[in-house]
């Protein structure tokens, strides 16, 4: 008889578990293996020629590459319905691609599922798990799906270090919504992943559990691991990833390393506070594209960092001449977000 218990996936998929348990026994380091070679200069995940789309006609994806480097922080960002999830979930072995190739730690995630999804900890969206479970059963039982031998001082610290060990032995279904998804984390860390994906790890959390999750972020970076990452909090994504993809209707439209991305796309603004209110901006003013504050006292213009002028002399010359004078001025670096809601919208 086999045994369909919770899913490492965290989705209402008990075939994997049954391929997973038929496949080897649950000891066998072949099918699950503690350490798969990595070359550091070869690519994680390889995403060739990737399309996904389904019997009613519509497509997810469409023609997608990316290759994603081991060791680094990728935060995958696009608006809701973009095909995130859906990339994500053929990449893990979850859903079927209608054309293309995946290969993790270059195993293909079809010819070789078991070597491929044994590097993948997968962090979903949706919290599905078994709700009479004990907390620390769930986990563990999580780390036996991979092969793992039983490992109880390591469960110990994940548990801790998401703030769940005063819950272990409470049922899934008393918990809160936040609870369930630092459970869903513990689940995905439990057999040591060499890639793990966080689809939305942070929703539904407060600020407190955030900062905790991105503290184990950075520990597991350090220690070699791949993090694949969508947020909806853009500034997470500016603050831990090392590249950026931005995908936008079923299309990445753009790959690129952080830094690179804001010094190329990125604008400043520089806020001018007045010295006396005005109503109005002066029409010889219009070329500078200027915004006024609604309560008149201060003036903002955004200028290119990358042109060879930025217009600041000659508008603070205008400005003199229109009798409009200042007391204070300071500038602001665009963010990661007015990056990504301007590539969105184009």
């Amino acid at each position: 008889m086999i045994y369909v218990g919770p899913c490492d996936c965290g989705t209402a998929s008990p075939f994997l578990c049954v391929r997973f348990l038929a496949a080897a026994p649950l000891s066998s380091p072949r099918c699950f293996p503690n350490h798969t070679e990595i070359p550091v200069m070869a690519p994680v995940i390889s995403v060739s020629g990737l399309s996904k789309t389904y019997a009613s006609g519509f497509t997810s994806l469409n023609n997608i590459h990316l290759e994603i480097t081991r060791g680094e922080i990728f935060a995958l960002l696009g608006p809701n319905g973009a095909g995130k999830t859906t990339l994500i979930s053929i990449i893990c072995g979850i859903v079927n691609a209608s054309s293309g190739k995946v290969a993790v730690g270059g195993h293909d995630i079809n010819s070789d599922f078991r070597a491929a999804r044994s590097l993948i900890g997968l962090v979903p969206q949706e919290l599905h798990t078994d709700s009479f479970e004990s907390v620390w059963a769930t986990v563990s039982f999580s780390r036996g799906l991979f092969g793992k031998p039983k490992n109880p001082a390591l469960i110990e610290k994940i548990l801790k270090d998401l703030s769940l060990w005063d819950k272990k032995d409470a049922k899934i279904i008393t918990l809160s919504g936040g609870m369930k998804r630092r459970v869903m984390i513990a689940k995905a860390l439990s057999h040591e992943p060499q890639v793990l994906f966080l689809d939305e790890p942070t929703a539904g959390v407060d600020v407190e559990l955030r900062k905790g999750m991105w503290d184990i972020v950075r520990e597991l970076k350090a220690a070699g691991v791949t993090i694949i990452l969508t947020t909806h909090y853009i500034e997470e994504a500016e603050e831990m990833a090392d590249r950026v993809g931005v995908i936008t209707k079923g299309e990445i439209i753009l790959v690129e390393d952080k830094a690179k991305l804001m010094a190329k796309l990125g604008r400043k603004r520089l806020s001018l506070h007045l010295q006396h209110r005005i109503d109005s901006i002066p029409e010889a003013l219009a070329p500078y594209h200027l915004t006024l504050s609604e309560d008149g006292w201060r003036l903002a213009y955004d200028y290119d960092t990358k042109g060879e002028r930025t217009g600041i002399t000659s508008l603070l010359g205008d400005l003199r001449t229109a009798g409009i004078r200042f007391v204070d001025l300071e500038t602001k670096q665009s963010s990661l977000e007015d990056i990504f809601v301007s590539l969105v919208n184009q």
